[in-house]
């Protein structure tokens, strides 16, 4: 995963923000964390929704995988993150939507990208939604 990672990251940096192949045209960040025992960072590409009002929606898919993915345990122990937007980067808090908050997101992103809901079929969890906004 991690040279898939670093590709993709490569590739955002070097055309401001865009990248080809699955991503093309998608609304994709870098999500700066520090490891949660770690302590050390990590850059995590992944798509985002834009939320009404300011802020993100990022999410702990895993493509369906049975457990969430690392970020997610990084930003529970350490929400103040970074994300790389475009060619701009902003610092953000991070919280994780519950009720009808997460259902609103989580239904609109299912919507406009149905891989998400191919994700849902595939695990017993309920995929985190994760709120970013911008840091005080």
């Amino acid at each position: 995963m991690s040279d898939w990672n670093d590709k993709i990251v490569s590739e955002f940096r070097a055309n401001g923000g865009e990248v080809g192949g699955q991503f093309a045209g998608a609304p994709l960040l870098l999500l700066h964390t520090v490891g949660a025992r770690s302590g050390q960072p990590r850059v995590n590409p992944m798509m985002y929704q834009k939320l009404d009002g300011g802020g993100y929606a990022v999410f702990a898919s895993k493509a369906g995988a049975p457990t969430n993915p690392d970020w997610y345990h990084n930003l529970l122990v350490h929400p103040h993150v970074r994300a790389e937007i475009g060619t701009e980067t902003v610092e953000l808090v991070a919280r994780v939507a519950t009720g009808e908050e997460r259902e609103g997101i989580w239904n609109a992103q299912k919507a406009a990208y149905p891989g998400f809901a191919d994700y849902e079929r595939k695990t017993t969890r309920q995929i985190p939604v994760v709120v970013l906004e911008p840091a005080p």
